[in-house]
């Protein structure tokens, strides 16, 4: 008979207890042993160290809010604290759910009878790790979309006195001739290229030159027929994912060729693989072009409501208003799922009218 080798996980207790010595204060290295486990279990499933790292500070959070060692939490301690969260940080509902996953993971790990810590707490202390986040006092997640009911795209008008606005900027520079006409001008070509390709802030700002290339399809764009993004919107503790965004608004283009053979060169950041580069020789941040946004909205007294991701959600809804195929703007954005572009459809009144009566033709036909 063949005797089957146990093999210990990652994580398990026995690997990071030091057997034989005498801890001056138990408790805390208990705590620390817990940790470094649980950081190696979740190493040995592929996420990232900025994922661990971030679990890690909100267990020692929850830790210091409760002034109680894990072995000793309860279910009220998690009713306490996530009422503490909406109560007086007022987070929204979607943070708080994922707060209450991070010590779900936690305590599940504790409890796994394969690592061995329920044990190793009974030999030390006498008591044991519980289940503390069950189905009746965490956020259940129910709705595909949670964020301000108020957030909204811009109208085709709103974009356009926008963007018209941020033009003007560059002209008002070069009149003055002030140094901020080569700054205007990126931040003008910077929005058109948010709007042009639906990106989000961050995917903006780590945009290379190369990242632009040549659709075969698309001819007339020459090296801008498609922009290859590679910071998108990563998975939790997965890293950014890529995807290509195929051009199809022929003015964005003409801005940012214009942009990247006339105006960048002018930074004087020719070794700079970045397509918006500062003055100093950086890559523009995505809080300064939230910045930037910022200041252009409320010159323009706009709705407050309107945030740099609602360039983004215009792009979605002004493809749709002109009857782009819904699985091809799914892809361009980069939304795994139907439901998340839907959450971004906002039509405006005539469309919704226009395809009112496209709808109830065929029923009047022969009245």
């Amino acid at each position: 008979m063949v005797q089957e080798r146990k093999v210990a996980l990652a994580g398990a207790a026995h690997l990071e207890l030091v057997s034989g010595v005498i801890q001056l204060r138990p408790e805390d290295a208990m705590v620390d042993a817990m940790l470094r486990g649980w950081r190696a279990q979740q190493m040995s499933r592929g996420l990232k160290e900025g994922t661990i790292a971030g679990r890690e500070r909100l267990i020692r959070r929850f830790h210091e809010f409760t002034n109680e060692y894990p072995w000793s939490w309860l279910p009220g301690h998690m009713d306490e604290w996530s009422a503490s969260l909406t109560g007086e940080k007022h987070l929204a509902p979607s943070t708080i759910r994922s707060y209450q996953g991070d010590v779900r993971q936690f305590t599940e790990f504790l409890v796994d009878g394969r690592y061995g810590w329920g044990p190793a707490c009974e030999d030390a202390f006498g008591t044991h790790p519980v289940a503390i986040c069950h189905e009746w006092n965490t956020i259940a997640h129910l709705n595909d979309y949670e964020g301000d009911p108020e957030a909204r795209p811009f109208t085709r008008a709103e974009l356009q006195r926008f963007l018209d606005y941020a033009d003007d900027q560059v002209e008002r520079a070069v009149k003055s001739k002030r140094k901020g006409a080569l700054a205007a001008y990126r931040d003008a070509t910077l929005f058109k290229v948010v709007y042009g390709w639906g990106l989000r802030r961050t995917e903006t700002s780590k945009l290379d030159v190369v990242d632009f290339g040549r659709n075969a399809k698309a001819r007339q764009f020459g090296r801008y027929g498609t922009l290859n993004v590679r910071y998108g919107k990563a998975k939790k503790g997965q890293p950014p994912r890529r995807r290509n965004v195929l051009s199809v608004m022929d003015w964005a283009v003409d801005a940012v060729q214009d942009y990247v053979e006339n105006v960048r060169p002018r930074f004087g950041c020719e070794d700079h693989p970045a397509l918006w580069v500062t003055e100093r020789g950086g890559r523009v941040k995505p809080s300064e072009i939230n910045a930037r946004f910022v200041a252009y909205r409320d010159a323009l007294k706009l709705p407050k409501e309107l945030v740099p991701h609602s360039i983004r959600h215009s792009y979605v809804t002004h493809l749709t208003e002109d009857g782009v195929d819904r699985r091809f703007i799914q892809q361009q954005v980069g939304h795994e799922c139907d439901s998340s572009t839907a959450i971004y459809t906002h039509v405006s009144d005539d469309f919704m009218n226009t395809a009112l009566s496209k709808a109830l033709a065929p029923a009047f036909a022969g009245t």
